[in-house]
């Protein structure tokens, strides 16, 4: 073949791929898609590396995925200039994340530790592999890796076919609904509805989650799934939880002792699913607890008449609207905390 047909299959070759990427792309808007972006270790590592701001510039939120929703960004930006850094991790024990902090001698600010109790006191592996990965990620990080990162941004900001948790082979194989059956374990899949990400990693799910009855009832039925899984481990011996309470008081220490300020929060779940948590891990026996052997201020949902009341539409997660109006209360009474008063005067509307 001589260079000028080359250079025609070339171009047919371009031509055909463009057409097929755009078709897709086309589709997808047409169903109602919206640009998502993919929570994995490179955005994770993005919002790792801005942990050196000044503490009246920024504040860091670590945890499990309920403060991922439950923390609605945009409001927060209009009551301060202390905007958030979003480090919580889905399906993660946070104690990782914290060990990273409190080891790092640079990052010397404000955090927020949200605690879910079943993977906040976890040490199953599952419940640590996506916040080691993820650190690892940031710490090996190569330019080429941040490069890319770059371009990928500009791209994943423009085409809603770029995101792989939905739309790559696996994933679409994935929303099959193919059953576990023995020797093959499936995890069990979650609406795109209920999982949207922002550039800041703030989770959302959509009106239209919330409007259908069957998908909520599919996320309710996976937090079935996984209490049935933790209630089948064996007990964990009291001398765990002790190890565990030490870890996170010396890690606390470390960040107080170079001037940084932590408070924790228990952000809402309701009905029957919060009690199950409570009857799983009593208050007095683990939250009391935790504050009580850090010296840490906490905020429970449950104390304050303006966060105790949410229905979550799938018993572990505010929808938007009410997001706002927890961040706001939320907002309000961390904003109270030592070492946290001056997110007040950090109001844009006063300043």
């Amino acid at each position: 073949m001589n260079e000028k047909n080359l250079f025609k299959s070339a171009i047919l070759a371009l031509v055909i791929v463009v057409t097929v990427v755009l078709s897709f792309e086309i589709y997808l808007r047409n169903k109602g898609v919206i640009i998502d972006y993919d929570d994995g270790p490179p955005l994770w590592s993005d919002k790792r590396a801005m942990v050196y701001e000044p503490s009246d510039k920024a504040i860091v939120f670590i945890g499990s995925s309920r403060i991922k929703y439950d923390l609605d960004q945009a409001t927060w930006k209009s009551l301060t200039n202390v905007h958030p850094i979003q480090l919580a991790i889905e399906g993660s024990c946070p104690r990782p994340i914290l060990e990273d902090l409190a080891n790092d001698p640079n990052f010397k600010g404000k955090l927020v530790i949200d605690v879910t109790e079943g993977l906040f006191f976890s040490m199953a592996p599952p419940h640590m592999e996506t916040a080691i990965k993820d650190i690892k990620y940031y710490h090996d990080r190569t330019p080429a890796q941040r490069t890319s990162f770059e371009l990928n941004k500009i791209f994943e900001s423009q085409f809603v076919f770029l995101n792989k948790n939905y739309f790559s082979l696996n994933a679409q194989l994935d929303g099959l609904g193919i059953q576990s059956r023995p020797g093959v374990f499936v995890m069990p899949y979650f609406p795109r509805n209920f999982s949207m990400v922002t550039f800041g990693r703030q989770h959302y799910m959509t009106e239209e989650f919330v409007a259908n009855t069957a998908e909520r009832n599919q996320v309710k039925g996976n937090w079935v799934f996984f209490a049935k899984m933790a209630m089948s481990a064996p007990p964990t011996p009291p001398q765990v939880y002790d190890a565990i309470f030490k870890s996170v008081k010396e890690n606390i220490n470390k960040i107080k002792a170079r001037g940084g300020e932590v408070v924790f929060v228990r952000t809402p779940s309701s009905g029957d699913y919060y009690k199950r948590e409570g009857m799983g891990f009593p208050r007095v026996k683990y939250w009391e607890r935790l504050l009580e052997q850090t010296d840490c201020p906490g905020i429970h949902f449950m104390d304050y008449p303006a966060m105790n009341h949410f229905d979550c539409p799938e018993f572990s997660h505010l929808k938007v609207s009410d997001a706002k109006i927890f961040t706001k209360a939320f907002f309000n009474e961390l904003s109270k905390q030592k070492g946290f008063t001056d997110l007040q005067s950090n109001n844009p509307q006063t300043n």
